[in-house]
This record gives structure tokens, sequence and C-alpha cells, in this order.
């Protein structure tokens, strides 16, 4: 080959990008593993810090917010102490990787290793050079390393007696604390034990709804169940090919990876956002009336991203035997496809559909609410009014009707189970 010496056939391996890729990729997954842990760890430890001391600052001022401190402060305060945690306890990120501080020879770590993995545990850590090694400096020159977690020869403590079980009690701890302060006021608990009376005019009008509009609210009833349908059936039709193309199993290569993550990311923001947000969107992207069309838009939206995660997931736990049988007997990718995937989804596909259904029926009187078309927008005039006695017939149906749907999905998802 014009290039090179006689004798050598292509490129040397190490011009090519695969040999550096092999050659650096084992050292990567060491970096971001161990970095992974620490991370977590200090993430969790920065996390209670900010709950503590919001805490502290509602109880003593009776304000809401929470101090950072200097940031330096806030920092070397989760680095120290997550240094402290890896080394001298049994840290979260490390229970979460299922590994532990060890001793090669497989006997008790001593107090002296412990503080000088703590020492050594800045230097290696916060450089990110020790990382790189197979075995850490850290925990190389403590005589330690992280190894699997395992329970031979040892009865195992009480999970509250752990350094993890210690701080989840104090993080559930405070965020209850802390979430009280949020929802829960002195005065919202004495009109909760004190005002029960006003709303006795609520329940007597229960026992006595007006049926005088019983033909209009089964027709805005109607409507929304059709919502419901309408927005399920368009999101399977585009659910089901985008599923395809975000299964990481069948998405390969360079370009089936980007295709993949932009699709997965997009999915995600568009889950992010509520049916009733998407609602608001589209009443004043398509009308500024009650428009039940708005509706079945906000829903479908919501269902695409919904649907196509769950539909994905299922794609990627099908058995890779059956389409690697299929395969061996010549079949082309169509085929594969027909003869190796579709029977392995079709049962859960359905079952999923009947699933979202039953939520987008639930969901269209939530999105009705706010103008998109259906009985629920009737509800909150009639609430808004006071007019319990309608508003009690409303609640009797949509009762009705979702015990009905529930009832129903459920059956049929029995039958596919």
């Amino acid at each position: 080959m014009a290039g090179y010496p006689e004798g050598l056939r292509g490129r040397p391996d190490w011009l090519r990008s695969e040999w550096w890729l092999a050659l650096v990729s084992p050292y990567l997954k060491t970096l971001a593993r161990r970095l992974g842990i620490a991370g977590l760890d200090m993430g969790a430890l920065a996390t209670l810090w900010i709950l503590i001391s919001y805490t502290v600052i509602w109880l003593g001022r009776g304000e809401i917010g929470y101090s950072l401190v200097p940031w330096w402060v806030l920092g070397l305060g989760a680095v120290e102490l997550a240094a402290l945690w890896e080394s001298f306890g049994h840290s979260l990120g490390q229970r979460l990787a299922r590994v532990e501080l060890k001793r090669p020879d497989g006997k008790k770590v001593s107090f002296g290793q412990r503080l000088l993995h703590y020492l050594l545990w800045h230097v290696s850590v916060l450089s990110l050079v020790g990382l790189v090694a197979p075995v850490p400096w850290h925990e190389r020159l403590a005589g330690l390393q992280l190894a699997g977690v395992t329970a031979e020869g040892r009865v195992p403590r009480p999970w509250w007696r752990t350094s993890t079980g210690l701080y989840l009690l104090i993080l559930g701890a405070v965020a209850l604390v802390a979430g009280g302060s949020v929802t829960i006021t002195q005065e919202n608990l004495e009109r909760l034990f004190t005002e029960a009376w006003r709303m006795g005019k609520f329940f007597r009008a229960v026992f006595n709804p007006d049926f005088s509009i019983l033909t209009r609210s089964i027709r805005d009833l109607i409507v929304t169940f059709f919502i419901a349908i309408m927005a399920t059936v368009f999101a399977v039709w585009v659910s089901v090919p985008l599923s395809f193309l975000a299964a990481r199993n069948l998405m390969r290569g360079p370009l089936g990876r980007l295709i993949y993550t932009a699709l997965r990311g997009t999915l995600s923001i568009m889950r992010s956002i509520e049916p009733i947000v998407w609602a608001i969107i589209f009443l004043v992207w398509v009308t500024a009336r009650r428009a039940p069309f708005a509706g079945v838009l906000a829903l479908w939206v919501h269902s695409i991203a919904d649907l196509t995660k769950l539909y994905a997931e299922r794609l990627e736990s099908i058995d890779p035997g059956l389409i690697e049988a299929i395969t061996a007997t010549g079949a082309n990718r169509l085929q594969v496809l027909r003869y190796a995937v579709v029977p392995q989804i079709i049962n859960p596909y359905i079952s999923f559909t009947l699933y979202r259904w039953d939520i987008n029926i639930r969901m269209a009187i939530v999105v009705s609410l706010v103008g998109g078309g259906g009985i629920g927008f009737d509800l909150r005039e009639y609430l808004r009014n006071a007019q319990y006695s309608q508003a009690a017939l409303l609640v009797m149906l949509i009762i009705i009707l979702v015990w009905a749907i529930d009832y129903l999905s459920a059956r049929l998802r029995a039958k596919l189970a």
C-alpha cells in the first residue's frame, strides 16, 4: 500500500480512532464511576444543609427562605463531609453503587487505614488524576479498595444504625418540617377544625342534586369522553412508530444514537409540561373560546410523550434470542420486525394504550376546567357561583363515568394478561 513500508497492510492500529477509544475507555469509565459516587455524596450533603437552613430560618424567624452561606464554605463543607462519609462509613453513593471499602486480604479495616484514606482522598479525588488508575491512589496507598458488598460472615446492622440510614432519617425529618412550613399554617389548622360547619350547605346539596340540567350535563360528559378517545387514538398513531426510534437496543450507530438522544430529550420536555398547561397554550393558539379541540390537542401531546416512553421501554426489554433465531433463517429486517418483535409487544402495547385512555378520561375533566371543552368547565362555574346542587349532579356523573371506564379497562387488560 502506498505510503507504508512493504509488508505492512493497512494503517497501524495506533492511527485508528477505535484503537485510542478502546485504550482510554476503561479509564474514562473508572473516572466516571468514582466521580459519580463522590458527586452524589456531595450533592446529598449540600441538599441536607439547604433543607436544615430552611427549617431553622422558618422556625426562628417565621420566614420562608434558606441560606447558602458563602459558596466556598458550602462547597468546602460538602467536600469534607463526603470525604469523612466515604472513609469512615458506607456513603449513599457507595451504597447505590453496591460497593464498600475493604482490605484485599479480607481482614477488618483499621482506623489508621480509614484516616489515611480520608487524608489522601483530597489529593486523589479533587485532582481527578488519582481516580483514573484501576485502583485510585488514595485506596492503593491506604491498602484498601472499593469492592462489591458481601454479607458472608457478618451480621447485617439495622439500616437505621448505618451512616446512610442516619442520613436518610435526618433528611426525611428535615424535609417533613420544611414541607410543613410551606403547606400548613396555624390559621389553616384552626379553620380545619372550627370552620367545618360552613361545608354543611355543600353536603346537603350532594343529597339534593339538580336534575334540571341533566340533559346538558350528559352532553358535556359525552364531549369529555370523546376528547379522551380522540387524544388517545391520535397519540397511538404517532407513538407506535416513534417508539422504535426511542428504543436504545434498536437505534445503533452514531446516527441512531443521535436520533435516540434527541427524541428522548424532546419527549422528556413534552412530558414534564402538564396537560392543563398544554390546554392553556392551545386555547391561545387555536381559539380564544371554550373549545374541545384545544383539550384534544393538549392530551394528544402529553399522551404521545407518555406512550412513546412506555412503548420504547417495552421494546428495550424484548427477548433478543427470538430476533437472532429469525435472523438466522435469512429473514430481512421487515420480516424480523414482523415475526420476532411485533408478537412480543402487541399485548403490552394494547395494555399501555388502555391504561393511558383511563388516565385521559380523568385528565380531560381537569383540562376542561380551563376551557378545554367538556364537563369540567361547568363544574368550575357552578362551584364558583356556589350552585352546589348543580355541582353535585356533575360530580355524580363524573364518578359514574370514571368508575365505568376504570372497570372496562381493567377487564380488557385482564383479558390481555
